[in-house]
């Protein structure tokens, strides 16, 4: 298929036909389904809810995604959501809170703390014209590269098998997870139009070939799974508990920051522009609304997906309709348990060797934004020492065992957070707060520079 038949595919209100939709629709729900219902099934855990109520968690986290992704696409009344490629779904983030607010408290105190933190977070909304300064392109980029960065150990946990595997990091796993990755790698370096388009579910599609043959596909949840099933308001309840409320506030408030480096990413990286004021701010509060309402029938908070973002910036398919058909195909099964299920037996191995190339895309997308900057002494500093402290304590085990527990959960088990307030403090102070040198001092030494030269040629 020529370029020109496929330039819909690059306009965001581009013509675009079914055949082209359909392949790249699905990559995006194939690489997205496991991060969307994961954290749903670590909080029934958590909270020790049957298996009917953890099938209602599930279905919440993958029609509230597709929600989600609808508003960023269509924003509602021009002002919730961002008109721009952006998939949503459980947002990791938040998960190490949900947690604890889930094991202490009880899943109608997450639902609680979720609408009150919401809440404020649509307002904050309305005030992003008035932080942007906040959010340079030395602190985007350095926050776009620490998303990558952490997303590099996501994808190979998937590679070995995914934590709680019976055979993490077997030989049979990560001999599937690099077919995935040659299929992947082959078709979108070595092939043209809409097959190196659709490279990632080219691979995921002959890796889970590959798994069935070797008997990595168990399709007991397919037979298990109703057909069709309606989600109740309130069904968990809510509760409101000053804790639960002020900590998952915290943490809504620094995805927030997340929230605007992966929109710019996005932006940076697939349309070579940097967001406007409006985009994010209906972005934030586009996602806001969503989980007020999702905290009335059990969705789990949203945020923004790496791996997808990592998609659009591969493959620079930026067309609405795109997401639309993936909303369509999670949105159907959130409300079919059978074909929710279908999409869970893809292996984590599968899901691992297709995502991380895309990974390490999102990575280089933080760097090309770091690099638009001038790289000065005070924005390598920016860079260098967020990065330092940001990943450096996520990586070392109870390096903030003296803190109380819930400072290691809000910055001690994710590179993002930290990475993010640091640098945001830190171009603060060294590109704003601090004062600007003598202009005359380089001048003189300069002239001293040269005069040393002189010096020398004529000795």
């Amino acid at each position: 298929m020529s370029e020109n038949k496929l330039s819909g595919l690059f306009a965001y209100d581009g013509q675009i036909s079914v055949s082209e939709v359909a392949p790249l629709g699905l990559q995006h729900v194939v690489a997205a389904v496991a991060g969307i219902i994961t954290p749903g099934i670590m909080i029934a855990k958590v909270c020790n809810l049957s298996v009917a109520n953890t099938t209602i968690i599930i279905q919440t986290s993958l029609i509230f995604a597709g929600l989600a992704t609808l508003i960023q696409l269509f924003p509602i009344f021009h002002r919730f959501g961002s008109r721009l490629p952006m998939m949503m779904g459980a947002s990791f983030a938040c998960v190490p809170i949900l947690l604890m607010i889930g094991g202490d408290f009880g899943i109608a105190d997450i639902f609680g703390a979720q609408l009150i933190g919401s809440i404020i977070i649509t307002l904050i909304g309305f005030f992003i014209k008035k932080i942007r300064i906040l959010f340079p392109p030395i602190v985007t980029g350095t926050v776009i590269l620490s998303i990558g960065l952490s997303l590099f150990p996501t994808a190979v946990n998937y590679i070995a098998g995914g934590t709680g595997s019976a055979h993490f990091g077997s030989v049979k796993n990560w001999t599937v997870a690099l077919i995935t990755f040659a299929v992947v790698f082959y078709f979108s370096y070595f092939a043209k139009g809409l097959l190196s388009l659709s490279s990632i579910l080219n691979g995921m599609v002959v890796g889970y070939l590959v798994a069935l043959v070797l008997g990595m596909v168990d399709f007991s949840a397919v037979h298990s799974a109703a057909f069709f099933q309606v989600i109740k308001p309130l069904h968990f309840g809510l509760s409101f508990k000053i804790v639960p409320i002020i900590t998952l506030t915290i943490v809504f408030l620094v995805d927030t920051v997340q929230t605007i480096g992966q929109f710019t990413a996005t932006t940076v990286g697939a349309m070579e522009r940097q967001p406007t004021d409006r985009e994010l701010s209906g972005a934030v509060m586009g996602k806001g609304l969503v989980n007020i309402i999702g905290s009335f029938f059990g969705g789990v908070p949203v945020g923004t997906f790496g791996q997808n973002v990592g998609l659009v910036i591969a493959t620079k398919a930026i067309n609405k309709f795109i997401l639309a058909f993936s909303c369509g195909i999670l949105l159907v099964a959130g409300f079919v348990p059978k074909v929710a299920s279908i999409l869970t037996t893809i292996p984590y191995a599968v899901i691992g060797g297709a995502t991380v190339s895309v990974f390490a895309t999102i990575a280089m997308t933080g760097i090309k934004t770091i690099t638009s900057e001038k790289m000065t002494p005070e924005n390598t500093a920016v860079v260098g020492i967020s990065l330092a402290f940001g990943i450096g304590v996520a990586l070392t085990q109870n390096s903030l065992a003296g803190f109380p527990d819930w400072v290691t959960t809000v910055f001690g088990n994710s590179e993002v957070i930290l990475t993010t307030i640091l640098a945001i403090v830190l171009n603060l102070v060294l590109n704003h707060l601090k004062q600007p040198q003598v202009a005359a001092a380089p001048q003189t030494d300069e002239i001293s520079s040269i005069t040393n030269e002189r010096t020398s040629l004529t000795k």
